[in-house]
Parts: C-alpha cells; structure tokens; sequence
C-alpha cells in the first residue's frame, strides 16, 4: 500500500469523497494507483467538452441569482462585496497552446476545488435561505455536473498519461464564520468561478487530440 503525502489526492478516492464537502483541510489517503479504464465511457472527451459548455452557460445565471437570494447589501454592492482577489482559487495558468496533458491537470485542481466549494457554498445556504429551491436546485445541478466532469478527466489522465495523483488545494471552510461572512465567501467563489469557467470553456475546444 502506497502513503501518500497530504495534499496529493488519488482520483478513486476523490470521487469517493464527492459525495461530502470537503474543504479548508489537506486529505490523507491511500490508493493502488491508476484503476484502469474501467471509468471510462466510449464518448468521454465530447461528454467532457459539454458539461464544461453547460457550467459555462449557466455560471453567470447562478451567480445573479445567489446574489438576489443574499439580498442586500450583496444585491447594489455585488463589486466591492464580491471582488474575489481575496480568496484562494487555483489559478488556470493555461492557454490554447499549452500541452493537452498540462491544460488537464489544471482543470482537474480547478474542478476538484470547486466540487467541495459548492459543497460549502450548498450547506450554508440550505442554513441561510431553505426557502430559496430555484437557488438549491441549481447549486445541486452544478454540483452534479462538476462531479461528472471530475470522473471523466481522472479517466482522460489514467488513460491517456497514467496519472492518478493530483496535488489539489482546497478553500478556507466558511463553518464557524457570521452569515454574512458566508454570503460574502459564497459569492467570491462564484464571481471567479464565472471568470474561469469561461476561460475553460474558451481553451478546451481547440486541444489538440491526445
């Protein structure tokens, strides 16, 4: 059996771990290795390319909406309230002409990163605003969605480049801090996330074929 450092998150058991929020603390885990391509389903690549076009398309949407949930003063002060240059969030340090394998990786820490920030984001607001279904349900469906496209690249970096370890990084955990502390974190994470999904949504077409 194989130690692995704090930090360094096999994919089998990332995906185990989808199913809680994780976040603000370094994992450790233990795994064989790459768990072969079991995982994979036949149109895995194109399967990947729209659910990074459907968070694309709905981030924005999302976002406006949490912020009308929040009411104000998040709603007439969303740029001076929500201005993420004071959070973690991985950086995406990619382009179209970075190496398919490279572009993979970073995805791979952005998408596990936001997993366990909506998990975190989903768990307050169920505390903050039970009431506010349109905004849960969306939170859940784009939680489902980046949990599938977290299995289908550990698939593409098993298959494709034998890689099932990634060091991923995790947000601070907004447990313990004053509502509106959870309102603002919340809508930090998702103002970035708009950004840098568009950004994804930009590069991942134009990937040369591994």
């Amino acid at each position: 059996m194989k130690f692995v450092p704090a930090g360094v998150v096999p994919f089998v058991a990332l995906l185990l771990l989808q199913r809680r929020p994780v976040a603000g603390r370094a994992l450790l885990v233990t795994g064989p290795g790459c768990p072969g391509h079991g995982l994979c389903r036949s149109n895995v690549q194109e399967q990947t390319r729209r659910q990074v076009a459907l968070l694309n398309a709905t981030a924005q949407d999302l976002f406006s909406l949490y912020l009308k949930c929040q009411g104000e003063p998040f709603s007439s002060e969303s740029d001076k309230l929500c201005n993420p240059s004071g959070i973690f969030f991985p950086a995406f340090r990619v382009n179209r002409t970075s190496e398919r394998k490279e572009v993979m990786v970073a995805m791979y820490k952005l998408f596990a990163f936001l997993n366990a920030s909506l998990g975190n984001i989903t768990r307050d607001q169920e505390e903050l605003n039970p009431t506010a279904k349109e905004l849960l349900d969306r939170l859940h469906n784009t939680t489902k969605t980046t949990r599938g496209l977290i299995s289908n690249l550990t698939c593409l970096l098993c298959k494709n480049y034998n890689i099932f370890q990634v060091d991923v990084s995790y947000g601070e955990s907004s447990k313990g801090k004053s509502a509106f502390k959870k309102k603002q974190q919340g809508c930090q994470v998702l103002r970035k996330y708009v950004q840098v999904i568009a950004q994804v949504a930009r590069i991942l077409p134009h990937l040369s074929p591994p």
